[in-house]
């Protein structure tokens, strides 16, 4: 279908790619993992032919048609919601393109023209284009008033379902996506994983998000050593098998035989699970015919995030009462919000406006007023808050470690070489640790953040949407290090496999007070008695 030949991508003296060979057949999902700056997206916009390789080729077979999500949210402005997703589909909008110009200037002439095109249009189905089109809008949440609306008076959330449904739009051959579950909610998100999870073409897709990963894919494809290796399975499997390759390779002494027998149990084991998987039949066979020597180490380095509580806190954590708050506009955020939270409680705080849950964090921070209510926390808790918006802490032309240090509590801490070292285990090694906190990246920041959060100590930690800018490693170690922490945490996140296994508890706020319930995050979604709530708590 489609095959990448002595791919080579340089920039001056950094190799990126160097002699990749890698194929992509009919029926599968691919997901392309990596570090940071690995070269994931770079490689999506070779197979785009938006970017060329310093040597080698793609090569797509004749007559096949390649999909790309569109990151220029901006690139449609002056078309139509319906027209944009039509235009997914370019040969055939070409065609229909042409067809109208021919009526706009109809002669005797062109009608014979006119015919021949039609009669292409009919055999590319382009008479149902407008209502398949329509059809991808609605189950993407686009409403049918706004299909006639111009893109650019739409507003930027809407934009990427838009463009989602342009990239979907007419059952491309293969079809390439670069984060498309961002800035989707849970229930679209939901329709996407089993939109690609039963398509039968080629998918190639770049995600942060593991659940979406595990879900849609059938291969990992691991960018590596300037590699590009596909291995059976999704990201748990292959993620679960190089850390179990990893510990092999740790111990040396350890005969070839039960190494062996180790992965031929892991594989087994796995491959029984996955039972449960929309795509387990071909998975199964996948697993079957995976040979142990396929799976190897990762070169991934992963922070050491670990949360340690200077002192437990008692059964009095947190309590509000009939708290309320409205945006800058005068838009209605929550109101009428009651909690209490117990000792070693894990809360995912949610809302549909995103606007709400950070102003409920602002609020129980001091950063805020509420418009009403109050709230109280217990006298043995301290806390510990990384907001969305973590700008404030960056403003100082300061190296990492003089920025960590102002968060030091004793004279050990203040040393150069444990900050330092603190440093090191969160990948901010060597020279690294001597680098302007001003110039550093989105991902950089959030470890930075964390950093100072682990210092801090503190028995409750607050989060609001912390795995925005960082990678699958970090996302990874840091999920982990919630499910083993003691203390209590507030946390909200569109990471869905972050909410899942974190969380005990959700709490909803809504314009007509909170939902709160003892479920998991999938329990709680869904579960029918609590979607018919919701809906009546946001209706106006």
């Amino acid at each position: 279908m489609l095959s990448v030949s002595n791919l080579s991508v340089q920039f001056g003296k950094r190799v990126l790619f160097d002699e990749v060979n890698v194929s992509f057949t009919q029926g599968n999902c691919y997901g392309i993992i990596g570090a940071n700056g690995a070269g994931k997206s770079t490689f999506l916009k070779i197979l785009a032919g938006k970017q060329e390789p310093t040597s080698g080729h793609v090569h797509l077979e004749p007559t096949k048609r390649m999909s790309v999500l569109e990151q220029n949210h901006n690139a449609y402005d002056s078309s139509t919601v319906l027209e944009t997703v039509v235009m997914g589909n370019q040969p055939l909008f070409a065609l229909k393109t042409e067809i109208d110009a021919l009526y706009a200037d109809y002669t005797d002439a062109n009608a014979e023209k006119i015919g021949e095109l039609q009669v292409q249009f009919e055999e590319m189905d382009g008479w149902n284009a407008d209502s398949a089109a329509a059809a991808l809008l609605s189950n993407l949440g686009i409403s049918e008033d706004l299909h006639f609306t111009s893109m650019h008076d739409l507003d930027a959330k809407l934009k990427v379902r838009v463009l989602l449904a342009q990239a979907l739009f007419g059952n491309p051959d293969v079809l390439v996506m670069d984060e498309p579950t961002n800035d989707l909610d849970y229930e679209t998100i939901s329709w996407l994983e089993n939109f690609l999870a039963h398509y039968e073409n080629t998918v190639i897709v770049v995600s942060h998000d593991r659940h979406f990963l595990d879900a849609v894919c059938t291969h990992i494809s691991d960018i590596d050593f300037g590699k590009i290796n596909h291995y059976s399975g999704n990201y748990t499997f292959w993620y679960e098998s190089s850390q179990l390759a990893a510990r092999q390779r740790a111990q040396q002494n350890k005969k070839a035989e039960e190494k062996a027998k180790e992965l031929q149990e892991f594989i087994a084991r796995f491959s029984a699970n996955v039972a449960k998987s929309k795509q387990a039949t071909s998975r199964k066979k996948m697993l079957s015919k995976l040979k142990i020597d396929d799976i190897k180490p990762s070169s991934r380095r992963y922070p050491a995030i670990i949360f340690d509580r200077e002192r437990e806190a008692g059964d009095q954590i947190l309590s509000v009462e009939n708290l309320s708050a409205s945006s800058d506009d005068g838009d209605l955020l929550f109101e009428k919000i009651n909690i209490n939270l117990a000792k070693g409680d894990k809360v995912a705080i949610i809302s549909r406006d995103s606007r709400a849950s950070s102003a409920f964090y602002e609020i129980i921070n001091d950063k805020r007023k509420a418009t009403t209510g109050d709230f109280k926390w217990g006298v043995t808790t301290n806390q510990s808050y990384l907001p969305a918006d973590n700008a404030d802490f960056f403003t100082q032309d300061i190296s990492l470690v003089d920025w960590l240090r102002q968060w030091a509590k004793t004279e050990e801490e203040r040393e150069e070489v444990y900050i330092r070292g603190f440093l090191g285990k969160m990948l901010f090694s060597g020279e690294e640790a001597l680098k302007k906190c001003t110039v550093l990246s989105g991902g950089e920041k959030v470890r930075c953040m964390l950093s100072r959060m682990m210092m801090l100590r503190a028995n409750v930690l607050m989060l609001d949407e912390p795995t925005n800018h960082l990678d699958l490693e970090s996302i990874t170690a840091f999920n982990n290090s919630l499910k083993n922490f003691k203390g209590t945490v507030l946390f909200t996140t569109h990471d869905h496999e972050f909410a899942q296994t974190v969380a005990d508890r959700i709490i909803e706020l809504t314009p007509k007070g909170n939902i709160d319930r003892y479920l998991t995050f999938d329990e709680y979604m869904s579960d029918a008695s609590i979607k018919e709530q919701r809906t009546k708590m946001y209706t106006v």
